[in-house]
């Protein structure tokens, strides 16, 4: 039986940084210059900063994408969560963001925050599920998010 794994970033994989979020981004909304920028440079847009890109593999396949980019010492963004629409369902995307809430919390950060939009309601499920609650959203930091959400960490010192 194949399981889903989650991997962390390798420099080949980010053709599929860029085409399974470009995906779901272009299905939904518009792609935006900040995401051109970020799909197409992740080392420099998260990386070189102290942020992760986690990678779910299922049966020696990249299937989905989570990236944790660095705000302030305290406090990561949840971002770029992406999972091929031909295997959504299977858990693919919880474990992503499992997995990113597990890496933040190795990291030592006190506090994740994403931003997100209302109409996708799987992963608003997913979210909540997890433990993210909704909070107050600045105007301006994305065109497509009308929802943000955070969590705060135990702190783990």
């Amino acid at each position: 039986m194949k399981t889903i794994t989650i991997e962390n970033y390798r420099p080949e994989w980010q053709i599929y940084f860029e085409r399974l979020n470009r995906a779901w981004i272009e299905k939904y909304f518009v792609l935006e210059d900040i995401d051109k920028y970020v799909l197409s440079n992740p080392e420099e847009a998260i990386l070189n900063d102290g942020g992760k890109i986690l990678f779910a593999v299922y049966g020696g396949k990249v299937i989905g994408t989570v990236a944790l980019k660095k705000v302030n010492n305290d406090t990561m963004e949840l971002t770029k969560m992406a999972v091929d629409e031909n295997y959504q369902g299977i858990g693919a995307g919880k474990m992503l963001c499992q997995a990113a809430i597990d890496k933040a919390k190795d990291l030592g950060v006190k506090k994740l925050l994403l931003y997100t939009q209302s109409a996708l309601k799987p992963a608003l499920g997913i979210y909540r599920k997890l433990g993210f609650t909704e909070v107050a959203i600045e105007q301006g930091k994305y065109k497509r998010a009308d929802t943000k959400m955070e969590m705060i960490l135990k702190d783990n010192h």
